[in-house]
């Protein structure tokens, strides 16, 4: 069965990227704290992070994160979504019109121009094909960036919340929680790594 899953690292305090993020400085300052677990070279951390991305059969992001992997300095052949890993599923990006260009063209890109529901939509159909060809269960991630998890969170889109809880507190930046929308969450795994402490949840 395919699951909705968004998963994102957090700090102490909330927030998913640092202050003033944007292309050119990444994930804000001080926000490259909050992803040193997924670029350590502790086996658990690895071990974590081959899992969670050998069951990604799509992956949805938003214009603005797109706009910073896709620029030069974003990702390469070494670095993004599964590069160290088992391979890169397709990627859906929410965004209210086409770029004229895009760098990374040796992947998957699909972009969604009719809003957030139906690009979650589109990513579905994508993991539920990779699944049938591949013989096995694969899941929709919602990566990022914030504004684009908290939306899906807020319009009821996600079945499972994969927080990545980091040791910093950055003090401002990008919340996840808009406190717009009271969500019910259920504790499924609670795991501890070097670098941070990773928590499931399912959301009803």
């Amino acid at each position: 069965m395919t699951r909705i899953i968004a998963d994102i690292s957090i700090s102490l305090d909330g927030f998913v990227t640092g202050p003033d993020p944007g292309p050119g400085n990444g994930l804000g300052t001080g926000g490259e704290a909050l992803h040193t677990w997924a670029f350590s070279d502790d086996p658990d951390e690895r071990r974590f992070l081959r899992e969670a991305t050998a069951r990604s059969g799509a992956v949805v992001l938003g214009r603005r994160l797109f706009d910073m992997v896709d620029a030069p300095g974003g990702w390469d052949d070494e670095t993004g979504y599964g590069a160290r890993e088992v391979g890169r599923p397709a990627f859906v990006v929410v965004t209210s019109r086409r770029p004229r260009s895009v760098r990374l063209t040796g992947l998957d890109w699909t972009f969604v121009t009719t809003g957030l529901p139906d690009a979650v939509t589109v990513a579905r159909e994508r993991a539920e094909a990779a699944a049938s060809a591949r013989g096995q269960d694969l899941d929709v991630v919602l990566m990022g960036g914030g504004a684009t998890v908290g939306s899906a969170l807020d319009a009821g889109l996600v079945d499972t919340l994969s927080l990545h809880l980091a040791p910093v507190v950055l003090a401002a930046g990008t919340p996840l929680f808009t406190g717009k929308v009271p969500l019910r969450l259920v504790r499924r795994s609670v795991t501890a790594t070097t670098n941070a402490t990773h928590f499931t949840y399912d959301v009803l």
